[in-house]
């Protein structure tokens, strides 16, 4: 009776702990403006002017991300080009966003945000291809 109770309090707390990790990843305008609030020490004014700025960006990458759902529901793959194509968009799009940050920003503060982007970036290329979320390729013997 006690194996059956612990293993019915492990799936429990196993499953909460899955479903609070699947609501933490999406970042809405309001809460990016409030991260960069606390991290850069904006102004009133900046907050202001950056929240249209970051809703139009996700705006954007919702756009993308249901093409891109849609195409892999349909079991086509892009092209070399096209994810050539698509690279040199989302290049474009960052590029924009930081001419937008950079005319609303100081340069103490753009300098601190560049920085804060490269320590992100960082986070993510430590993590092996493949792994965590069951993608990729296995392993041929």
């Amino acid at each position: 009776m006690k194996k059956i109770i612990s293993i019915v309090v492990l799936v429990f707390a196993f499953t909460v702990t899955a479903q609070a990790q699947k609501k933490g990843g999406k970042m809405s305008a309001d809460k990016m403006v409030k991260k960069m609030t606390k991290e850069l020490d904006l102004t009133a004014d900046q907050q202001t002017k950056l929240l249209p700025i970051f809703e139009a960006q996700l705006a954007d990458r919702k756009a993308m991300n249901e093409t891109r759902k849609a195409a892999k529901g349909a079991g086509t793959k892009p092209s070399k080009e096209e994810r050539v194509k698509m690279k040199k968009e989302r290049d474009a799009a960052e590029t924009e966003m930081n001419t937008k940050l950079a005319s609303i920003l100081t340069e103490e503060q753009m300098t601190t945000y560049n920085t804060l982007k490269k320590e992100q970036k960082g986070k993510g290329k430590g993590k092996e291809k493949g792994k965590g979320k069951g993608k990729g390729k296995k392993n041929k013997e």
